[in-house]
């Protein structure tokens, strides 16, 4: 080896590392939009099996803050935010377009589920939301 070749290792050898690195960030990013589409369901499904309005409505506040996300529109930060440290929201972190029409349409059910003061109508709505994301899936 030559000295010139000797002294650009280090480079070399970084930018190979840097290429593993990126090369594996796609995939943590796709195992976090998972986990946060998983919570998002498992939200609304607790939301559809809760046994009173207020349950119902806390557990569609968690879905829609899995959803969108603390920077999205209609994140509530005085709800729990189940999905924190998992990404920026099912939403803003899915590329697949097909996916995310689904998400979209699972956000205006739990968003009309907690805009009603009708228990009924609102467990239709996460029912509803539930479905849509676990097709996200």
């Amino acid at each position: 080896m030559t000295q010139r070749m000797l002294a650009n290792l280090p480079a070399v050898a970084l930018a190979g590392f840097s290429i593993l690195v990126f090369a594996a960030f796609p995939s943590r990013a796709a195992e976090d939009v998972a986990k946060e589409v998983t919570t998002a369901a498992t939200h609304a499904g607790l939301a559809a099996a809760a046994k009173d309005m207020k349950a119902v409505q806390m557990h569609l506040h968690h879905t829609i803050n899995c959803l969108v996300g603390p920077e999205g529109a209609g994140f509530d930060a005085k709800e729990l935010n189940p999905c924190k440290g998992q990404g920026e929201g099912a939403i803003p972190d899915t590329k697949d377009s097909a996916k995310l029409a689904l998400l979209r349409e699972a956000l205006a059910k739990a968003d009309a589920g907690l805009k009603t003061s009708d228990m009924a109508a609102a467990q239709q709505n996460a029912t509803a939301a539930q479905a849509l994301i676990k097709q996200a899936m």
